[in-house]
């Protein structure tokens, strides 16, 4: 039974919970970066360098059989070994898009934080002063 009991402990503790947290939320912010990337900033990454489709960009490592298509898709689906750099360049945009997020994010976190921590505690009163204060508050004791 304490084994349980030390699992029950150690699931709802507030660390558990909170990195259960961040990894939903982190699942879904990868889709909206992922979403970015795609749907917004390599169309446009495409229409600067010529209407480029990076997700298409390959080199064949292989002969092409007789009948199958010159595209990624249907080469893959023969088996013809492919370098798919393309589909490469798009997850490393993706990748420096979100580190750069987050830089931003723990950032603004950190800043947040320094102006907390620059309020400075009140200092502490001279040493005689303390010695005088107990001395007063000794003598008023009947």
């Amino acid at each position: 039974m304490s084994f349980f009991k030390e699992f029950r402990e150690f699931a709802v503790k507030g660390n558990v919970v909170d990195l259960a947290v961040g990894v939903i939320i982190g699942g879904a912010f990868g889709k909206i970066v992922d979403s970015l990337v795609a749907d917004i900033i390599m169309p446009i990454v495409g229409l600067v360098f010529g209407k480029l489709d990076f997700s298409n960009l390959y080199i064949v490592l292989g002969s092409i059989p007789a009948g199958v298509a010159n595209n990624l898709a249907d080469l893959k689906k023969a088996g013809v070994p492919v370098l798919a750099y393309g589909n490469f360049i798009t997850i490393l945009v993706n990748f420096i898009i979100l580190a750069f997020v987050i830089f931003l994010m723990i950032k603004q976190i950190n800043r947040l934080r320094r102006t907390e921590e620059a309020a400075p505690a009140p200092a502490a009163p001279p040493e005689d002063i303390v010695l005088l204060r107990e001395i007063r508050d000794s003598l008023k004791r009947p």
